[in-house]
């Protein structure tokens, strides 16, 4: 198949479009850097909000899987609000010029406050722009894709761990400080409980959830059970043999975080395993 990936530059960006080339599929990606990108990969520099037929501009491609969003760990940016009819106008256009076949990246903030598992039935009541905006456009892009018969996929992502110091995680930042030979890191006590998931494991379920139309609507994409965070981040600076050690109670956790919160991994169980 021929997929479209938006923000394919970034930290999450460049992992899912290696993983898709490696399955065997085609992939453009579009962002305004590309200079991070799989050179096996069709590479395209512009602003995708000013493109006027986007699915005519970019070879009418079978699969949009939409990562861009910009600010995506600053909660409280505008950006999520200001940008979220750009995203819509976006959409639209592909869906009503022929893509029949949209998937776009969500997040577990659109929940808002929630203790338990999270399944696709959950309520969502989201406490911050970042969660706010995804949750509108999840509400508005299933809606075009309904009124277009168009598959829908919205891929509910949850907290990964990673050993790149590009993206904004806790873990990115933890492998930056130990790259500049740091020996403290700053630490919330890290009580709270989250569902953790590697990198490669997040972009092989990506890849397998966008590849297939049996499975459609939100798709967790996880590892189904709770950890909690000092466990996990104290097991990835063993992992990595950094020589780093955490300061804890040097932040306050975040009001609006859940203190036990995980997805229900049975819907990307079933595509895995099918």
């Amino acid at each position: 198949m021929r997929i479209l990936v938006t923000g394919a530059n970034g930290y999450l960006g460049t992992g899912i479009v290696e993983t898709i080339l490696n399955s065997g599929n085609e992939v453009t990606a579009v962002d305004l850097k590309v200079d991070r990108v799989d050179e096996r990969a069709e590479k395209r520099v512009c602003n995708l909000f000013e493109i006027e037929n986007p699915y005519e501009y970019f070879g009418e491609l079978d699969i949009l899987l939409h990562l861009a969003w910009r600010d995506g760990f600053v909660h409280y940016s505008s950006a999520h609000i200001d940008d979220l009819p750009k995203h819509y106008a976006f959409i639209k256009n592909m869906v009503g010029s022929g893509c029949k076949h949209i998937a776009v990246m969500g997040s577990m903030h659109e929940i808002g406050f929630f203790e338990g598992s999270i399944d696709e039935s959950t309520p969502c009541h989201p406490t911050t722009p970042y969660g706010i905006g995804k949750n509108a456009l999840r509400d508005l892009t299933q809606m075009i894709c309904k009124q277009n018969n168009a598959v829908f996929q919205w891929l509910r992502g949850y907290y990964i761990v990673g050993n790149s110091k590009y993206g904004s995680s806790i873990f990115s930042k933890i492998t930056a400080a130990a790259e500049e030979g740091k020996k403290e890191f700053p630490f919330t006590l890290g009580l709270n409980q989250y569902d953790f998931i590697d990198y490669p494991n997040f972009c092989a379920q990506v890849a397998a959830a966008i590849t297939q139309s049996q499975e459609q609507g939100i798709i967790n994409i996880c590892s189904g059970r709770p950890e909690k965070l000092a466990d996990r981040v104290e097991r990835f600076i063993i992992e990595n043999n950094y020589d780093i050690k955490l300061q804890y109670g040097m932040f306050p956790d975040r009001p609006y975080d859940s203190k036990a919160i995980w997805g229900d991994n049975s819907k990307i169980e079933k595509i895995l395993t099918r």
